[in-house]
């Protein structure tokens, strides 16, 4: 698949009413650590009626669908990605507030970036959140993942998220969408498309010194400089990734133009013009001198998409 290159799939898709597609759209500039092919179709769609549409095409007709969102936890192979990939728009649903004396609800679309939800909460008076500070990408990915810190993840303050699939769209209660360590488990080819938070009233000056105390330890510790998709491994239980990669010496080892950060041991960084390739080299590097030196297997927090190539 070449950049620009309008496939049949792609050609058809951008009849389709309420669509904002992209034939060929290269994915490197979306991506956090820049790197990896075009889609063969990126699609943005104008209503949730249209992305229920195109869901029901894709499952009638057997097209692969890939959800990108902030592109801050995702590798795209070198060879693009096949069928639709699928971007909601920041903009795609208004937000929703229904603050009371003690609480508040804050509801809101997935494309929107997490740092939206942050600035809202601070707004508002409440507190409970201060551990999404700085984490990149959407809500939709933070939620799809479970996405946190040591300090909480993020289905401690969510309320209920709403879920497009073929067959429509609805809302889930927390209780209703199992979620564990960096992960929840949604409906069959479901994509998030809002998500209400449940936030208490609280001392937003403590929160920001909280937050900003974590923003700072991160400026310290973390590669935030350099193109990047964050912590490549989740942590094995009683452990840390970054400990045991240091541990077998592979802090600061290159392959091609990626490297393992020499400030966290747990992040590869893009030090300008790697490949999916080279970056890919390095997690399989890293998942075998581990398993080789202590028996822990090592499993990517990071999500592999599209085809990669030799």
């Amino acid at each position: 698949m070449q950049p620009g290159e309008v496939t049949p799939l792609a050609a058809r898709v951008a009849r389709l009413p309420g669509l904002d597609v992209k034939p060929g759209e290269p994915l490197a500039p979306l991506i956090s650590v820049r790197v990896g092919g075009p889609a063969e179709a990126l699609v943005r769609p104008r209503s949730s009626d249209a992305l229920v549409d195109l869901l029901r095409l894709a499952r009638d007709e057997g097209i692969p669908v890939t959800v990108l969102g902030g592109g801050a936890n995702t590798l795209v192979g070198d060879g693009g990605v096949p069928g639709l990939t699928v971007k909601l728009p920041p903009d795609l649903f208004p937000e929703a507030l229904d603050v009371g004396p003690d609480d508040g609800r804050v509801t809101l679309g997935t494309g929107a970036a997490i740092a939206r939800l942050v600035n809202v909460m601070r707004a508002q008076g409440l507190v409970g959140a201060e551990f999404l500070a700085g984490i990149p990408g959407t809500l939709g990915g933070a939620v799809t993942m479970n996405a946190g810190t040591k300090n909480g993840e993020c289905f401690r303050v969510v309320e209920a998220i709403e879920v497009a699939t073929a067959d429509g769209v609805g809302w889930l209660t927390k209780s209703q969408v199992p979620h564990t360590y960096r992960h929840a488990t949604l409906p069959a080819g479901g994509i998030v498309t809002r998500v209400r938070f449940h936030l208490p009233k609280g001392d937003v000056v403590a929160s920001k010194a909280a937050m900003d105390a974590d923003l700072g330890y991160r400026k310290r510790t973390q590669p935030l400089s350099q193109p990047n998709f964050g912590s490549v491994f989740t942590n094995p239980p009683g452990d840390h990734a970054g400990r045991l990669i240091e541990l077998v010496g592979l802090k600061g080892h290159t392959l091609g133009r990626a490297q393992v950060s020499m400030l966290h041991a747990n992040w590869i960084v893009n030090l300008g013009g790697a490949a999916a390739r080279d970056v890919r080299g390095l997690i399989t590097l890293m998942q075998d001198r581990v398993q080789e030196a202590t028996g822990i297997v090592m499993h990517p927090e990071v999500k592999s998409v599209g085809v990669f190539l030799p």
